[in-house]
């Protein structure tokens, strides 16, 4: 992926899904256009978001670019029925009440080589598009289906990988891989001989709240395997951006008081704690993008600075002293 990306900063959508809050139409366009003028040229979406409706946002705003242009991922595991159903009662494991603003539509979770194909179709429409580059097969993890979740891990590996595998093969989509919150599928996937996947979506896992898990065994099979990782979730839900929720609930005091340790530290060295999170993830090697979400316009205009933002080395020897970073960690600059 990182030989055809024209910039480390992507653009997820589940915001636009109404993820927390119903959105208004205008805003969520004019954010995706916000994300364009700033130079943004990769977007990440997902059917799951909104039940559609993410998607068919960023196909709304898309539309008016030039495909070539752009780079488009979306993911499968989850399709669209026109049947209705009330939100709020959807089981989403951990995250209950994600979407609850989202669409109506029922959510069908369907790994399957006949509901990958479907899927695509479905999100082709949505976004308004004739091609898919990278398609992430979403959410086959514990936080979605509990002990359940090598069940579906397995239907995934015989369906969707070899689907999408042959996809590849003949050039429909340049390469795919799982989007999901939890290092382990991933650790799954890489140890299996048939599976040659080029990129994956690790979200909320790779983030300055919760790196240690992921830098034992995934980040460097990723590199080992030649498969790129882009980061989601880089602001680990919106705590580390002002907000107060932690992997998609409402923060812990034990979260909170670390988020400020990392805030005090910042302001000392007069940066953002969004810049300390974002260059951070971006400063592994396995990463070749991340790709945090935003459902307002100025909140792209803040990503965008704090890409560009000059930290300090002392910022980061500080954040080793106090022993909020991993001491295996790679970091934006040599700090031992």
């Amino acid at each position: 992926m990182r030989d055809i990306l024209q910039g480390k900063l992507g653009f997820g959508t589940a915001p636009l899904g109404n993820m927390y809050r119903n959105i208004p139409e205008e805003e969520a366009i004019a954010t995706v256009d916000a994300a364009w003028e700033s130079g943004i040229r990769y977007f990440d979406s997902a059917p799951f978001y909104g039940a559609g409706l993410a998607e068919m946002r960023l196909g709304e705003a898309l539309s008016k670019r030039n495909r070539n242009d752009y780079i488009l991922s979306t993911k499968v595991g989850r399709v669209i029925s026109d049947e209705l159903e009330d939100p709020s009662t959807r089981d989403l494991g951990e995250k209950g009440g994600l979407f609850e603003f989202g669409r109506k539509n029922k959510i069908i979770n369907d790994y399957s080589a006949d509901a990958t194909l479907r899927s695509i179709e479905q999100s082709l429409k949505r976004l308004q598009t004739d091609r898919l580059d990278f398609v992430y097969i979403h959410d086959i993890a514990q936080d979605f289906y509990g002990d359940e979740w090598l069940s579906q891990f397995e239907s995934a590996r015989t369906g969707a990988f070899r689907v999408l595998t042959r996809l590849r093969e003949e050039g429909v989509i340049k390469g795919w891989g799982l989007g999901v919150n939890r290092v382990e599928p991933i650790e799954l996937m890489l140890d299996l001989e048939e599976a040659k996947p080029d990129v994956s979506l690790l979200a909320g896992r790779y983030t300055l709240l919760d790196h240690e898990r992921a830098l034992q065994r995934v980040m460097p099979a990723a590199v080992k395997h030649n498969m790129d990782i882009v980061v989601g979730g880089p602001y680990s839900s919106g705590v580390l951006a002002g907000g107060t929720h932690f992997e998609y609930q409402k923060a812990s005091p034990e979260i909170i008081e670390k988020v400020n340790k990392i805030k005090n530290i910042a302001d000392r060295h007069g940066i953002s704690i969004k810049a300390a999170a974002l260059q951070f993830s971006l400063a592994n090697p396995a990463v070749a993008a991340v790709i945090p979400g935003a459902s307002r316009p100025e909140r792209i205009a803040e990503d965008k600075a704090a890409l560009n933002t000059v930290i300090p080395a002392a910022f980061w020897e500080e954040m080793r002293e106090q022993e909020l970073v991993a001491p295996n960690a790679p970091l934006p600059t040599n700090v031992k």
